[in-house]
């Protein structure tokens, strides 16, 4: 049975900016769909992040400060269930399925980091390695590298054929449904993808990113940009 017809938990957050290190989670989903038979679990957050949620983040999100106070949960409740729930899919071997998945599990690593909690690699059994994850922006870079274009998540469900509502896109659920659906989608324009073991597809995405980082972040020194580099290591670097 292929891996795309058995359990994969999907991942997302909608944050108050693109600063893995500094900024913070505002709403978050997880949700476990059968490939099967499409069943569906979710669990969804509002967390209050305990600073201003700035307009332009709102803008993107639609989620302002007042929101999140009055409705909010305190951060390390939600982090503890986030990280559970992440821990469980990878103990029963199922894939993290994340687009960009290194920003959405850096600032989750980072916000437990902050309130004093374990990292998520650290509630894994050994060898203490944060796989299988499975990211569509990786995977789309690597067997389509010369394509032009933006590649988004709307982009990249546009052309895979992938129906979304534009207007629901960046809820964190709806982004993970859309992500859960791009996978599949790909599957069918890369039939290998459907056959692959996840352990190999894992360190595909290893490689695939570091060479694609390599690349970009010689082709950004060259042009005098200088400050964040994407990182060369995926999904995390070693903890």
């Amino acid at each position: 049975m292929s891996w795309l017809e058995r359990t994969m938990v999907g991942f997302d957050t909608e944050t108050t900016g693109v600063d893995v290190a500094t900024d913070r989670i505002v709403t978050a989903a997880v949700i476990a769909r059968d490939g099967a038979d499409g069943a569906v679990t979710a669990r969804t957050w509002l967390i209050d992040p305990g600073m201003k949620i700035p307009e332009k983040a709102t803008a993107v999100h639609g989620i302002t400060t007042e929101m999140a106070r009055a409705n909010g949960v305190a951060p390390a409740g939600a982090l503890r269930e986030i990280a559970a729930l992440l821990a469980a899919a990878l103990a029963n071997g199922s894939p993290i399925v994340a687009f960009n998945a290194g920003y959405d599990l850096g600032i989750l690593d980072a916000e437990l980091a902050r309130h004093s909690l374990p990292p998520l690699v650290h509630r894994l059994g050994p060898p203490r390695v944060l796989r299988p994850v499975v990211d569509p922006l990786v995977l789309d870079r690597y067997l389509d590298r010369y394509r032009r274009g933006k590649r988004t998540l709307i982009d990249l469900c546009h052309h895979y054929g992938v129906v979304v509502d534009g207007e629901t896109l960046h809820a964190a659920d709806a982004d993970v449904l859309a992500t859960l659906d791009l996978v599949q989608a790909m599957a069918r324009a890369f039939p290998t993808l459907a056959t692959a073991n996840l352990t190999d597809l894992h360190n595909q995405q290893v490689s695939a990113h570091h060479t694609w980082a390599v690349e970009f972040r010689a082709w950004l020194t060259s042009r005098g940009r200088t400050e964040d580099l994407p990182a060369l290591e995926w999904p995390l670097p070693p903890r």
